[in-house]
């Protein structure tokens, strides 16, 4: 289809020396002798450009560009002014003119039309192609977006009713703890119930999270070690921490280590009934985090007793190697210290 272009000029002569000009090279053109027959061609008919002169009886042409350019379709504009007009053509590309040229027809005015014209279709085809390679890209990140807003929605609903699901699970371990007489298998059911306590306060904290993919692990200990201590009757517990973030996975593999410290410093080091101190450390050291439990009993903090089976002892170790991790113990008459070296990333 040939490009097609409205040219509003008042002179008929030059209306149609500029139609023939054009349609000899390929264009459609229509023409209108005054700005109002413009205006109402421009906004019925749909061209790829509008060649537009300034001085029109009744309506000059700056008047005509403003009200074309008010149009919900708009073509680029060429403006149309004489030799001694710059002012004019300023005044024309600043309220909206895509060029303009000089009107002489004695020299070279209407190649210099076509190649304005040329131009300013081809600027317009990049500035649309551009807008709309803009409002994909802008579609595209909108959904994504939204996509991963949904996705963070479902992974909080997901920890919300994996929490729930673990809380319940360790409600029923504590009942069938109050229901059993010997007390090996009550040991063990209160040390499986605080396992799970602490892989359900890592859920806990993703569901209230902005961040799924990592857990404030100060908090997330301190929080563990305060629910420790009121399953045990509300026994302090110190707890010094620096800020680390780590991944999820790590997060629950250090707390389930943490639980096992803390519970066999209960359990070992004050076994005469004796309420001894016992405290948890949490540092970073350069590269990699620190996390320590310190007791000033006699009992070795992650070595059970003679009556023990040493699963706990054994779940510490191969927590350790998952995260990344070193143990070192130390034992003295002043108490005992385990110590994990844990990767950050």
């Amino acid at each position: 289809m040939p490009r097609r272009i409205l040219y509003i000029d008042d002179e008929p002569g030059l209306r149609r020396l500029v139609q023939r000009d054009l349609e000899r090279h390929g264009y459609a053109v229509v023409t209108a002798a005054d700005g109002p027959k413009g205006l109402a061609l421009a906004a019925a008919e749909a061209f790829d450009a509008i060649c537009l002169d300034h001085y029109m009886p009744g309506q000059d042409g700056l008047d005509t560009l403003t009200q074309l350019r008010g149009l919900t379709t708009q073509p680029p504009i060429i403006y149309v002014t004489g030799s001694d007009e710059g002012r004019i053509a300023i005044a024309a590309l600043r309220a909206g003119a895509a060029d303009y040229v000089i009107k002489e027809v004695g020299g070279d005015f209407l190649a210099l039309l076509r190649t304005a014209i040329e131009s300013a279709i081809e600027r317009e085809a990049l500035r649309r192609a551009h807008d709309a390679a803009e409002a994909a890209v802008r579609e595209a990140r909108d959904r994504a977006e939204e996509l991963a807003s949904q996705r963070a929605m479902l992974l909080r609903e997901v920890n919300h009713r994996v929490a729930n699901s673990l809380q319940l699970i360790a409600s029923l371990a504590r009942l069938q703890e109050g229901s059993v007489q010997d007390p090996a298998a009550r040991e063990a059911l209160a040390a499986m119930r605080n396992r799970i306590a602490a892989v359900a306060q890592v859920h806990r904290r993703l569901y209230t999270s902005d961040d799924v993919r990592s857990v404030a692990l100060h908090d997330y200990l301190a929080g563990l070690v305060e629910e420790i201590a009121r399953s045990v009757g509300g026994r302090a517990i110190g707890f010094e921490a620096e800020p680390i973030e780590v991944p999820t996975d790590r997060a629950v593999s250090l707390g389930v280590i943490l639980t096992e410290l803390v519970t066999n410093a209960l359990k070992y080091a004050y076994p005469a009934g004796e309420d001894g101190p016992i405290t948890v450390r949490l540092e970073r050291r350069d590269d990699h985090g620190l996390l320590a439990v310190q007791d000033r009993g006699v009992g070795a903090t992650a070595t059970p007793s003679a009556t023990g089976t040493g699963l706990g002892r054994r779940i510490v170790e191969s927590l350790s190697h998952s995260v990344g991790g070193l143990v070192t113990q130390t034992a003295g008459p002043g108490g005992t210290a385990v110590s994990i070296r844990f990767s950050l990333a």
